[in-house]
């Protein structure tokens, strides 16, 4: 495969994990309000579970060999538009699967609190620059 294929493959399941993406939380503030990112929840823990299950039964080794295109799309496109969060979470389970339990809670530790400080700065770069300019 060309590496052209691949970039079209995984931008067409960017698009539509991400129009799902958007969809489901939508449907659950609709469902169940706004006071909790419930839709943000169940579209990290669906994410998780179908990047893994499906990473595991098409992989080279699994039940149901599938070509690279294939996985392309559905992993990094599709689950990569729909959450990130899932490709964290493989890349966690992998490393304590392959005996790395040192780095694993080392990359969960570092990811969530990296990100939370990098939001929380993002946040205020933000606000200095929407703030109202003096004089």
């Amino acid at each position: 495969m060309d590496d052209i294929a691949a970039y079209l493959w995984v931008a067409l399941g960017g698009a539509l994990g991400s129009v799902a993406r958007y969809a489901l939380g939508n449907a659950m503030t609709l469902a169940l309000g706004a006071s909790f990112p419930w839709g943000t929840l169940l579209i990290n823990v669906l994410g998780s579970f179908v990047i893994s299950c499906f990473g595991t039964i098409a992989s080279a080794q699994g039940r149901f060999p599938l070509p690279l295109e294939a996985r392309l799309f559905v992993t990094v496109g599709v689950c990569g538009g729909f959450t990130t969060f899932s490709s964290f979470s493989l890349q966690t389970v992998e490393l304590a699967r392959n005996g790395h339990t040192g780095r694993a809670v080392f990359y969960v530790i570092a990811s969530v609190i990296l990100c939370l400080l990098a939001c929380a700065l993002g946040v205020s770069v933000a606000q200095a620059v929407n703030a109202p300019r003096q004089g």
